[in-house]
C-alpha cells in the first residue's frame, strides 16, 4: 500500500482525524455547490449538481454534530487536565486559555439541546440553543485569536534575545512555533467569519454569506487544521 494511501488510513482511524475529514468534505461540497447553484439557470445540470453538493453537505454537517454528542467527556478531560494553567509562563495566556475552555465546555451542552429538540426529543424551541452555541463557539475563537496573538508577541521578544545572544537550534524552534500560531490565528479568523455569519440578522455582517463563502473559509480553516494535525499541533476542538 502507497504511504499516502496508509497515512490517510491511519487519519480516518481516528476520530479527530475523520471529523477534520469530514469537516473537509463539508465544507469544500459547500464551496463548489454554492458556486454551481449560482450558475444561470440556463446550466440546469451544473445548477442540480451544485444542488446536491449543497444538500450532501447538509448532510456531512449533521453527521458531525451528532458524533460531538460524545464529546463532553473528552473536552472534559482535557479541561482538568489544563486545569488553571499552572505550566503556562505567561499570566495573560494563562486566563485565555482558561476562558476559552470553559467557552468549548459550555458549548457542547447547548448544542446537544438544540440537536435533541430539532430532532423532537425533547419539547423546547431549539433556536435559542443554536444561537447560544454559536455565541460560545464565536467566543472561543475569539480568545484562540487573543491568546494567538500574545504567543506571538512572547515569541518574538524571546526571538530577538536569542538572536542577540545566539542560540541557532532555538531560534528554528521559535519560528515554527510563530508560524503555528500564525495558522491558528487565520484558522479561527476564518471561522469566526462564519460565525457571526450564523448570528441572527442585523449584527455585522449576520446572514450575508453566500453558500460558496461560507464554504470558503470553513475549507481554508479545515485545511489549516489537516496541516496541523499531519504536524502534531492539534490541541484543540472543532465547531460546526
Amino acid at each position: 500500500m502507497q504511504p499516502s494511501v496508509e497515512s490517510l488510513v491511519r487519519l480516518l482511524e481516528s476520530y479527530r482525524g475523520r471529523d477534520k475529514v469530514i469537516r473537509t468534505f463539508c465544507y469544500g461540497s459547500q464551496l463548489v455547490g454554492g458556486v454551481l447553484s449560482q450558475k444561470a439557470q440556463a446550466d440546469v445540470s451544473s445548477h442540480r449538481l451544485g444542488k446536491r453538493l449543497l444538500l450532501f453537505s447538509a448532510q456531512l454537517s449533521h453527521c458531525r454534530t451528532v458524533l460531538r454528542l460524545f464529546d463532553d467527556l473528552s473536552m472534559l478531560a482535557y479541561s482538568h487536565s489544563y486545569g488553571i494553567g499552572g505550566g503556562e509562563e505567561d499570566a495573560g495566556v494563562r486566563l485565555v486559555s482558561v476562558l476559552t475552555n470553559v467557552a468549548d465546555q459550555l458549548y457542547y451542552p447547548c448544542e446537544h439541546i438544540a440537536w435533541a429538540a430539532d430532532a423532537e426529543l425533547i419539547k423546547v424551541r431549539s433556536d435559542k440553543w443554536w444561537l447560544l452555541s454559536t455565541v460560545l463557539w464565536g467566543t472561543s475563537l475569539l480568545l484562540g485569536i487573543l491568546r494567538s496573538l500574545r504567543v506571538l508577541l512572547l515569541l518574538k521578544k524571546k526571538l530577538k534575545r536569542y538572536e542577540r545572544d545566539g542560540g541557532g537550534n532555538s531560534r528554528s524552534q521559535l519560528r515554527r512555533q510563530m508560524r503555528r500560531e500564525s495558522l491558528s490565528i487565520l484558522s479561527s479568523m476564518a471561522d469566526l467569519g462564519n460565525a457571526i455569519h450564523w448570528m441572527p440578522p442585523g449584527f455585522l455582517w449576520a446572514g450575508r454569506f453566500p453558500n460558496w463563502l461560507v464554504g470558503l473559509m470553513g475549507t481554508i480553516s479545515s485545511l489549516i487544521g489537516l496541516i496541523q494535525m499531519n504536524a502534531g499541533d492539534s490541541d484543540g476542538t472543532d465547531g460546526p
